[in-house]
């Protein structure tokens, strides 16, 4: 699996350092996230601005994303890594502008925030994965790669809104819009750390082919496929719950203690995931993952007290925390090496795609079906697509 673009390096210090590198960009992008909603509320915006802004996070991945993925490949790490840097740093600084700007200006400029800093982070991830991914050696170390990397997300969905809400309380959001446009540059100080990549021989031609090429890669549309049932599954849990909370009666903390349930679930077998890499198969993990997860579907909606709820939360984080490390490791096995970048912005794209487009969906069906039987229906789906995962297969060692 390895290859002559590879430089040597620190393999520990390599991978801290892609870690920081995404908590710091993809918190900046959390951080602005929360707040921003915050301020066209405080300034007396209409509710329909914050779905607006909301939406605008995503849609810049899903346009951009394939055009990263090629950078990645063309340049490696650093440029792209620069210029995810700018992008972000400067959605932080129009944050900052907009709370100089008169209303409606504000939202305007926000709005372009909202795009940039999701660009950035995205453009961020895109990169730093791929990077991730060539530096292991073969599969047991990909599963490990992934899974110390997949908990960059988690923490950085805790640090950067937590961040921004103890800045908005103390220094207000000036304060706050200010701190989160500077957080990129320490991830840029930390990418010094990972050595510069020798150009992939190839990558010139890969470049005149069309990206969606990729999708005739055996086994590629079915990944992705799998890939997007676990995703809506993720989505469809934390859109539902809150829902059924509310109608239970629940605490708003005893909602949030759920959810939070399920996020240490995740960061657990994330953890666990490097212990165990030797022994796991991705398929037979992907397969037992989803049929776990239409499992506790089926149960979520019969439960009705807090306690048991955190339960069936605390499974399902188990199981769905355990998929992208498989996901990524075939992903890099399944598709070139001179392409990874190009292969890792279309799953970037369809889990976008679903993030932006799937909770409308949820809401039209709730509203017709229920909240209850969106659990039953996605877990039906879910389970039902196993059978896709049964047939997914990594051949023994790496396309060149």
């Amino acid at each position: 699996m390895a290859d002559a673009s590879r430089p040597a390096a620190n393999p520990a210090g390599m991978l801290v350092a892609l870690i920081v590198g995404q908590i710091c960009l993809h918190s900046t992008m959390a951080g602005v996230r929360m707040a921003s909603p915050l301020w066209v509320l405080n300034q007396s915006h209409s509710a329909w601005t914050v779905g607006v802004l909301m939406g605008l996070f995503a849609a810049a991945p899903i346009a951009l994303a394939l055009h990263a993925g090629r950078l990645a490949d063309r340049y490696g790490y650093h440029r792209p890594l620069y210029l995810a840097v700018s992008l972000t740093a400067a959605g932080g600084g129009c944050a900052l502008l907009a709370t100089w700007c008169p209303i409606p200006l504000d939202f305007f400029v926000l709005c372009l925030a909202a795009t940039l800093t999701g660009a950035g982070a995205n453009f961020g991830l895109i990169t730093i994965q791929r990077t991730a991914g060539r530096s292991a050696v073969d599969s047991t170390e990909l599963k490990r790669v992934f899974s110390w990397l997949g908990l960059a997300p988690a923490l950085s969905n805790v640090a950067g809104p937590v961040l921004a809400g103890v800045l908005i309380d103390h220094g207000g959001f000036r304060v706050a819009f200010g701190a989160l446009m500077l957080l990129p540059l320490l991830g840029l100080w930390w990418g010094r750390r990972v050595p510069v990549e020798v150009p992939v021989p190839g990558a010139a031609r890969a470049r005149a082919q069309s990206s969606w090429n990729l999708l005739r890669t055996p086994g590629l549309r079915r990944l992705l496929a799998v890939n997007w049932l676990l995703s809506a599954s993720w989505d469809v849990h934390a859109f539902v719950v809150p829902i059924l909370g509310h109608e239970r009666a629940f605490s708003a903390s005893a909602i949030g203690l759920v959810l939070g349930v399920f996020a240490t679930a995740v960061a657990v077998v994330r953890v666990l995931i490097p212990v165990l890499a030797h022994r796991l198969r991705e398929g037979q993990v992907l397969v037992g993952a989803m049929l776990w997860t239409g499992a506790v579907f089926s149960v979520y909606p019969l439960v009705h007290s807090a306690w048991m709820m955190g339960v069936c939360a605390a499974l399902l984080g188990l199981a769905l925390g355990s998929v992208q490390p498989m996901i990524m490791t075939t992903l890099h096995q399944l598709t070139p090496n001179d392409r990874h970048g190009e292969a890792i912005a279309l799953r970037s794209m369809t889990i976008n795609f679903s993030s932006a487009v799937m909770p409308l969906m949820f809401g039209v069906a709730g509203a017709a079906l229920g909240a209850a039987s969106l659990f039953w229906v996605m877990g039906a789906a879910v389970a039902a697509g196993s059978a896709l995962a049964r047939h997914i297969g990594a051949p023994a060692a790496v396309r060149t």
